[in-house]
């Protein structure tokens, strides 16, 4: 137990993080030079694509200290994004010590403190590294300052550069001297906690733990104390990054089981796992679980693919804790599930890991934020879209969830930023100011607002130098109304959202002209109709294509023609009672891209 240690890293996004993983692995000879690539514990394609991490990966390191002592270094390397903070918690659960990770050129940013926020609530000692000192944009004299400002003393700054290799040495050195050995009684019942599990087709859900008490053996019966789901134990291994099998694993190592666990819900994030008989008297703490910001409905394209659909959100769900979904239907869509996301990225990752890894054709909904509406009876309502919106003349109360903004720019942006969030509805809290050129604004806005186009357009107004990091901040009274959109005065339920009532009617107008443009002409006319309940408030229409069904006639007389002209019009007011307008999957998201 004293030659190990357990540390992560954190950082803000595209701070180095995967590269300093890649360096330390390179240095310990983990893994063959002609096996290594970049972004080593990044596995999924999604990752390696858009060069973000969006799952916490873990190995086991083997290093040999200037002092001659070998240790085993366990590093979980984190994501950086705002909307995967919950990974980020469960590695730092399951840790003594964390790197923080600081680019030399880009500053201190918003998650930056945000995460070291949630390392020292850990009580973890944690080692500031200033990353990326050899690019020529680094400003040592700037942001050295700023790291000591988060509570460092200069000299406990570790100076590197993953791509250069430059400092590698010091931070082993760092890691081995400063961050504690774990804990634990290895006499005691075992307890070992979850902090992920994926699943495998032919071993059934893989889950990987870390040992806090007691030692795990293959062939053991374990029992998952949540769950109270019992099992025996057929492998257990260590990430090397490849899996390496192994007899047993004892205090403070990490590692992974598989026991023919087929059911996908016997297994939680989170979970202790102990002896089937010699049980642990109490579980570990576990994880705060996060509740989902945004909520859209899922669909599959083609109705038969419900059930694949369901198996894979399931199998997804283990790899992905945070994700959470329900079954619901739609009289536009049929049957699909209402979906619970972090964040827009978070949502659009997942889209894409469903359609990818399992192969299905899905339509996402307009994404919408949990609203609290209380009734004339006094019941209280937690209304995830508009499907579930009570008629408006049953409603008393409405309230949206707001959300405390931490941006952080440089001074000079300080003025079209504060304009952007005043115009997303934004409140002024206080400002705080790192060193002499960059700030921290904080701003408490609506969540449905954030969610929005305002990340986008902040790294617009800024020039791509704001970071936001942003956590719930409670409910605030709000006159909402449900937006009915319909097509052909048929309301599409799929294309409703809610909306506070001063915004309804631009919001409305916008909305109907970006469906003029992405819905495409048919052979009949399509009526587009923003509505609010009965009231219509913006209609626009799109014409049909034309067909010249009197280009065949030569002279003559006109009545052939205007015979011809009538039964084209009476075949177009026929298909327009029939015919079904295919709307394309941009325009679920028209409510998005739209600046009132």
């Amino acid at each position: 137990m004293d030659n190990i240690r357990n540390f992560c890293i954190i950082a803000h996004i595209d701070h180095g993080k995967s590269s300093l993983a890649d360096q330390l692995i390179k240095y310990c000879g983990a893994v063959d030079e002609r096996k290594f690539r970049e972004q080593l514990l990044d596995d999924m394609e999604l990752e390696r694509e858009r060069g973000i991490t969006i799952k916490s990966s873990a190995v086991r390191l083997n290093y040999r200290a200037v002092d001659g002592r070998k240790y085993v270094l366990n590093l979980i390397d984190t994501p950086g994004h705002v909307d995967f903070s919950y990974e980020v918690s469960k590695a730092l659960a399951s840790c003594e010590g964390a790197l923080l990770l600081v680019d030399a050129s880009q500053g201190v940013e918003a998650q930056t403190v945000a995460n070291l926020h949630l390392a020292r609530k850990e009580n973890l000692k944690i080692i500031p590294v200033l990353n990326k000192i050899d690019l020529p944009g680094a400003d040592l004299e700037r942001v050295l300052p700023q790291v000591e400002s988060l509570g460092f003393a200069s000299e406990d700054i570790v100076l590197a550069s993953a791509k250069e290799g430059i400092g590698i040495d010091e931070i082993l050195e760092r890691i081995v001297a400063d961050i504690p050995p774990p804990s634990g009684d290895k006499d005691s019942p075992l307890r070992a906690l979850v902090f992920d599990s994926a699943y495998d087709q032919y071993k059934g859900v893989i889950v990987y733990f870390r040992v806090f008490d007691g030692r795990i053996c293959r062939k053991d019966r374990i029992r998952f104390m949540a769950s109270k789901s019992d099992f025996e134990v057929e492998g257990i291994g260590i990430m090397t990054p490849e899996r390496v099998m192994v007899d047993s694993l004892s205090v403070g190592e990490v590692g992974f089981l598989y026991a023919n666990i087929r059911d996908p819900k016997a297994v939680s994030v989170g979970d202790t796992i102990t002896w089937m008989k010699n049980q642990a008297s109490a579980p570990l703490p576990g994880y705060k679980k996060i509740p989902p910001m945004v909520f859209a409905g899922v669909y599959p394209v083609n109705a038969s693919d419900f059930p694949a659909l369901r198996d894979a959100m399931e199998k997804l769900s283990l790899n992905d804790s945070s994700f959470v979904f329900e079954p619901e239907s739609s009289t536009a869509c049929g049957f699909g599930f209402r979906c619970g996301f972090l964040g827009m990225l978070h949502m659009e990752i997942v889209q894409e890991r469903l359609e990818r890894e399992f192969g299905l054709d899905l339509i996402l909904t307009t994404p919408s934020v949990v609203y609290k509406v209380i009734t004339t009876d006094g019941k209280e309502h937690q209304v995830r879209g508009p499907a579930q919106m009570p008629p408006m003349e049953k409603v008393r109360e409405s309230y949206e969830p707001f959300i405390k903004a931490n941006i952080i720019i440089p001074v000079s942006y300080i003025e079209p930023v504060m304009n952007l969030c005043k115009e997303k509805r934004g409140r002024y809290v206080e400002t705080n100011y790192l060193g002499n050129d960059r700030l921290e604004l904080i701003f408490r806005m609506p969540l449905a607002e954030a969610i929005t186009d305002f990340y986008n357009r902040l790294k617009t107004v800024s020039r791509g130098y704001a970071s936001l990091d942003y956590e719930l901040d409670g409910y605030e009274k709000v006159d909402l109304v449900k937006m009915d959109i319909m097509l052909n005065k048929t309301p599409t339920d799929a294309l409703s959202f809610l909306v506070p009532r001063e915004k309804a009617y631009e919001r409305g107008r916008a909305v109907v002209r970006k469906l003029r443009e992405l819905i495409p002409r048919q052979l009949f006319e399509i009526s587009v109709q923003a509505a609010i309940g009965s009231k219509i408030i913006a209609s626009e229409k799109i014409r049909p294509l034309a067909k010249n069904v009197t280009a065949k006639c030569y002279g003559g007389d006109i009545t052939r023609k205007r015979k011809l002209w009538e039964k084209q019009k009476e075949g177009k007011k026929r298909m327009k009672m029939m015919g079904k307008v295919q709307v394309p999957q941009d325009a679920f998201l028209a409510t998005l891209k739209i600046e009132d």
